[in-house]
């Protein structure tokens, strides 16, 4: 866009031979002409087009500058999404095993009392059940996390993470942000998407000049040096220097409808600023509110898991004396498993939502 500030140079060469009409003769002649020059021709003033169109390449330049921000925040938040989700998983994993060993250990205890004649068969079946389902549960948490740690992989581009272990962060939540009204004045001041729209709008509104500039005229000099001859050169040298004003009249429409075009391209960028804006306001919101929630969720299911192990603890002493039922106990082994993976996904879900609220605020 910057080229028209600039002279154009360029070499010519020209040869022609044939029959022409000459004035001063009043007759024809053949002829045979021939000229090789450089042609050098600068813009002095266009009011406004080169500058216009220049804008225009700068905000589009701009914008998508900020494209590759975005695609760069996106990237962070999907991979530190999955690798959170990933941990969650592996936690699953270690709390279904730990349930798995307690079921056995139950199934021990009823078939050892069923020798004894202290319990029934049908105890020593139910045991075996619920060995079996906590397994089942086991095999399934496996999967659920080696489906995450692919996931992982695919967002840090990658086939596979093999055999790698994943670094644990420290899961003590921090209070959730208290000023929402300044977290959204900050995601507006940073987020690159209207940043980007900024840019097009600044493209938009240098496409209108370099468009109004069309009812305007164009000054330019032009300058030549060369040789010709009458016929093949070297003969003499020639040389002109000049001046052209260009001065539209009638362009078919096309710079009233140029500059239309610019105008809604202008009004289409400020329909859809306006739109991002509350977009933006509602993802700031929602974040702040996922963080609020999964703080208090992690304080309850933390006491919640500390007293399922608690019950699982006393149920299971309970039925090694034969004062308990079987039922009694497997209802608070699996209470202390949901609780245990309650108390992993309220920790995992606010990490995840302060890494909605970084993208949210457009953090790098």
């Amino acid at each position: 866009a910057k080229a028209n500030y600039w002279p154009q140079i360029n070499l010519a060469a020209d040869w022609n031979k044939g029959d022409s009409f000459l004035t001063a003769l009043g007759g024809i002649k053949e002829t045979e002409v021939s000229t090789t020059s450089v042609v050098v021709r600068q813009n002095i003033y266009d009011f406004g087009r080169t500058a216009g169109a220049t804008a225009a390449a700068r905000g589009a330049t701009a914008a998508a500058a900020e494209v590759v921000t975005l695609s760069r925040q996106d990237v962070a938040f999907r991979v530190k999404a999955a690798w959170y989700l990933a941990l969650a998983a592996e936690k699953q994993v270690e709390a279904s095993r730990k349930t798995v060993v307690a079921r056995e250990g139950l199934s021990r205890q009823a078939e050892e009392f069923f020798r004894h004649g202290i319990r029934s068969k049908v105890e020593v079946a139910r045991t075996e059940a619920s060995l079996y389902a906590g397994k089942s549960l086991l095999i399934r948490a496996e999967n659920n996390r080696n489906l995450a740690r692919l996931e992982l992989a695919n967002a840090m581009g990658m086939t596979s993470l093999e055999d790698r272990p994943l670094a644990e962060p420290e899961i003590n939540p921090a209070p959730a942000p208290q000023d929402l009204a300044s977290l959204r004045e900050e995601a507006l001041h940073n987020r690159s998407e209207l940043k980007r729209l900024a840019s097009l709008k600044n493209s938009a509104s240098g496409s209108l000049r370099s468009a109004r500039s069309g009812y305007l005229p164009t000054l330019s000099g032009t300058a030549t040096y060369g040789e010709a001859a009458q016929s093949m050169l070297p003969e003499g040298e020639v040389w002109a220097l000049g001046v052209n004003l260009t001065l539209p009249i009638f362009s078919g429409f096309a710079t009233k409808e140029q500059v239309h075009e610019a105008n809604a391209a202008i009004r289409g960028v400020e329909a859809q600023q306006r739109n991002l804006q509350l977009q933006i306001a509602k993802e700031v919101e929602s974040a702040w509110l996922g963080i609020t929630e999964a703080h208090a969720r992690f304080g309850a299911s933390s006491k919640e898991m500390i007293a399922a192990q608690e019950s699982q603890r006393l149920a299971m002493e309970r039925y090694r004396e034969g004062l308990g039922t079987m039922i009694e106990a497997v209802d608070a082994q699996a209470q202390a498993l949901n609780a245990e993976t309650a108390q992993i996904q309220s920790g995992y879900d606010q990490r995840i939502a302060e890494a909605r609220l970084d993208r949210a605020l457009g953090k790098q």
